[in-house]
Formats: structure tokens, C-alpha cells, sequence
């Protein structure tokens, strides 16, 4: 009997994906910088900057004030000037006190000054819920920052994506807003060696299906793609949809879905109204998909509360794995 042996599949924490990503564009661009408070030596509120501090020196990975406006304005100020920064918030809810350089000047400038500047800016914003920290430390604003022209907004779910997005997204002439789930930091999963990048503005596929198309982002992908297992077991079929980058939304492949499966679930973390999940259902209502739609669009998202500190009513008010299910199961059986 002939044994082949297989190549050992490099597995990497979402952590460490995004740390070796921005190592990469530090030793490939010396315009490239990183700044957030306690990134330097403390290595980051979540670690995910680690030692690259003693790597790159202080000059190029910068510890700024416990000020997220006046941290997120040098920033502007750095891209403005040729740089291209990498600014960390400690958690998301801190982008509120830096909305003024976020939506009035990173977002306009270019546009304001016709053109001639840019603003190669990445913000990175570590979100949601399900570490225990309560109202202030467990938003997901996403859709915030999504509605503002100007910006481009990820979600990714994946290690292999959130190195390849970030890598995109230092190429890109304009800001982008990068929301990393913090319970997805300790997830593990293959990511390719070297430089490389992901598409920004493209949706995976991460499960194709006949019977339903449930559309989820970040954390919410996960369990979707746990909801169609059990779903399959019921002889129910779920396409499970990664959107991935929030704004621009990927408009091709969640129609090609929904025209396919004639039913469309919206699964995500933020507050359900006026949130991504009211996004992509306009925007399949306003298109001749809505003509193959077999039942009501549903959309599945956050409670209208702030994030309980209780880990039992923190899970109760985000979409939990059984709700997915309880929910296609009913849109499939004509319930909804």
C-alpha cells in the first residue's frame, strides 16, 4: 500500500492572522505605521499587536494618548501626509469619541478638496459581544459607519480573510473601517503564507443550498453555517451567504442566491432595526429578485437594548444558534 504524506495545513489564530499581516505591510512599506493606545509594549488591549514594537521600533508602531479623537486625528493627519496608518481602538464602542475625525474628516476630505488627496487610512475596531463586558465594550456598530460615504466597511470572518482584507485594505487610496468579533480571535483556521489579498466588496459562499439563503456577517456566519448542519439533518437546505465586507455590500451573489433559493434570512450581531440586515433586504426588494421570493424577507439581529453584562442575557438579546434554526425551519415551512 502506497501512503502519501500530506502537506501540514498552517493554522493560524484570527489574531495572529491580523498580526502577521500588519508585520508583513511594516517590513514591505516603510510608509506604513501603526498607532492605537497600548499597542507598543503592552502589545494591545486584546494582544493582537504582540512584540512588533521590538520589531519596528517606536517610530513606526506608536503608542498615542488615552484620546480616541485626538488619536484618530493624528492618524488622518498621517495619511493626509503620505503615510499609511493603522489606527487601533481599544473596543469599537471607543470610535463614538472619535466620530468627528471618523465621519466628518477621514470620510469628506477627498472629497471636499476634489480629489487631490487621499486618505490611505485603515481603522481597526474590535467588536461585539460575548467576553462579559457589558454595555460600553460590546457594540456592533458597523452599520453606523456603513451609512457614511466615503468609507468602506469589513467584517471579516475568517483568519485566512481578516490577514488577506487587511492587506487590501492598506492598498486601498481611501479609509476603511476593519470590525474584528473578539470572540473570533482565538479562532483558528488555515491562512496562506506570505502577502496576499482578499477582495474587498465580495461575499462568500460558504455553503451552497437550495432552500433558503440565510445572509450573515462576522461571528453570525459561523453560526449560520452550525444552523444549516442541524437544518440539513431536517432535510432543509441553507446557501449560507459570509457578506463579509458591509459597505460596498456584494449586490451579484445575495441576488444570484435568493433567485435561487426563492427565500432570504438576514443574520446579524448588531440591533436589528436600521441595521445591515434592513440593507440587504431593501436591496433584494428593490430588484427582480424580490419576483422569486417565495415567503417574506426575515431578518434576524440584535435586540433593541443595550448589551446585558449577565452571560446568560447576553447571549438572550444576539442570535444564538437555535434561533437561526427555529427561524429558517419556520420561513422554509411557510410559518413566517
Amino acid at each position: 500500500m502506497n501512503v502519501q504524506n500530506t502537506p501540514e495545513v498552517r493554522e493560524l489564530s484570527y489574531a495572529e492572522a491580523i498580526r502577521e499581516a500588519m508585520d508583513i505591510a511594516l517590513e514591505r512599506d516603510p510608509r506604513v505605521v501603526l498607532m492605537g493606545e497600548d499597542i507598543g509594549v503592552y502589545g494591545g488591549a486584546f494582544q493582537v499587536t504582540g512584540d512588533l514594537v521590538h520589531k519596528y521600533g517606536t517610530d513606526r508602531v506608536m503608542d498615542t494618548p488615552i484620546s480616541e479623537l485626538g488619536g484618530a486625528g493624528v492618524a488622518v493627519g498621517a495619511a493626509l501626509t503620505g503615510l499609511r496608518p493603522i489606527f487601533e481602538f481599544q473596543f469599537s464602542d471607543f470610535a463614538a469619541l472619535a466620530m468627528e475625525q471618523i465621519v466628518n474628516q477621514a470620510a469628506k476630505l477627498r472629497y471636499m478638496l476634489g480629489g487631490a488627496v487621499s486618505i490611505p487610512l485603515v481603522m481597526r475596531f474590535p467588536a461585539g459581544s460575548g467576553t462579559g463586558a457589558a454595555a460600553q465594550h460590546s457594540q456592533s456598530l458597523e452599520a453606523w459607519l456603513g451609512h457614511v460615504p466615503g468609507l468602506k466597511v469589513l467584517q471579516p470572518s475568517t483568519p485566512e480573510d481578516v490577514k488577506g482584507m487587511l492587506l487590501a485594505a492598506l492598498e486601498d487610496s481611501d479609509p476603511v473601517m476593519l470590525f474584528e468579533h473578539k470572540v473570533l480571535y482565538k479562532m483558528k483556521g488555515h491562512v496562506p503564507e506570505g502577502y496576499y489579498t482578499t477582495p474587498i466588496g465580495k461575499a462568500a459562499v460558504r455553503r451552497a443550498g437550495e432552500n433558503v439563503t440565510i445572509v450573515a456577517t462576522s461571528l453570525m456566519a459561523h453560526k449560520a453555517l452550525n444552523a444549516a448542519e442541524t437544518l440539513a439533518g431536517e432535510d432543509i437546505d441553507a446557501e449560507v451567504i459570509d457578506l463579509r465586507t458591509v459597505r460596498p455590500m456584494d449586490r451579484e451573489t445575495v441576488l444570484a442566491s435568493v433567485r435561487k433559493t426563492g427565500r432570504l434570512m438576514c443574520v446579524y450581531e448588531g440591533v436589528k432595526t436600521l441595521g445591515v440586515g434592513a440593507e440587504i433586504s431593501a436591496m433584494v426588494a428593490e430588484s427582480d429578485a424580490f419576483d422569486f421570493l417565495d415567503a417574506p424577507i426575515l431578518r434576524l439581529g440584535g435586540a433593541d437594548c443595550p448589551i446585558p453584562y449577565n452571560p446568560e442575557l447576553e447571549k438572550a438579546v444576539v442570535p444564538q444558534v437555535p434561533d437561526i434554526v427555529d427561524a429558517a425551519r419556520n420561513l422554509v415551512k411557510g410559518r413566517v
